[in-house]
């Protein structure tokens, strides 16, 4: 199996390549791909690397604010559904208006489904929590914006890369997870309340586990 894996930032998959430097795989070719942060980079260097390769599998890592305080800060999370959270106008009363909403783009259009991209193989990932995510070039921190965005999308979880992944590996037609480990909550922005190490650890934990089941499902078919 041909696997690639895709991250913002060095840092995040820091461990993991690590390991695979120590432990390489037999049974499978590993590369990784390290985008840069936002949208727009992963689009660009994502899509340059499908133009160019072929992979049976690829998985995003990296860490992630999250909505929900059930849960963990540490606690690794599969997202089984992105949405671009800034694509669209602001009104004059801060109403934010969707693509969708402002009829740019109809609500289930491919990639789409109800302004939502979906990982068609969501089952996949069972041993992990599943989350519904949501994608800004913006981080929030203000309480205002985020109560904006939770009463607008409801999420459970925000990055700034997710939706871009899943757009690219949807078009592409290519199979694809994304795993996330919490880093932080949103709220008004506290950076003492985060642990990136501890996210980074559990994060790179859940990578290894995955790319070691994949490894013992290909030598015991």
């Amino acid at each position: 199996m041909k696997i690639l894996i895709v991250a913002a930032t060095t840092e995040e998959i820091l461990p993991f390549l690590k390991w695979l430097d120590e432990n390489p795989s037999d049974a499978h070719q590993i590369d990784s791909l390290v985008t840069g942060v936002g949208l727009v980079a992963t689009t660009f260097h994502l899509t340059y690397v499908l133009n160019h390769n072929e992979f049976d599998l690829i998985i995003q890592a990296g860490i992630a604010g999250s909505f929900r305080k059930n849960l963990a800060i540490g606690q690794t999370v599969f997202v089984v559904s992105e949405t671009f959270a800034d694509l669209g106008s602001e009104a004059s009363d801060g109403q934010f208006n969707t693509a969708f909403d402002m009829g740019f783009i109809q609500k289930d259009e491919f990639p789409f489904s109800d302004g939502k991209i979906h990982n068609p193989d969501a089952e996949a990932a069972g041993f992990l929590r599943q989350v519904q995510g949501i994608s800004s070039n913006t981080s929030h921190g203000q309480a205002s914006s985020i109560d904006l965005i939770i009463k607008q999308f409801n999420p459970d979880i925000e990055s700034m890369e997710g939706a871009a992944f899943f757009y690219v590996c949807r078009m592409m037609n290519v199979p694809f997870l994304e795993i996330r480990a919490i880093s932080n909550y949103v709220e008004p922005r506290n950076k003492d309340n985060w642990n990136i190490p501890l996210a980074i650890d559990k994060l790179n934990e859940t990578l290894i586990g995955i790319v070691e089941v994949l490894t013992l499902a290909q030598t015991n078919p």
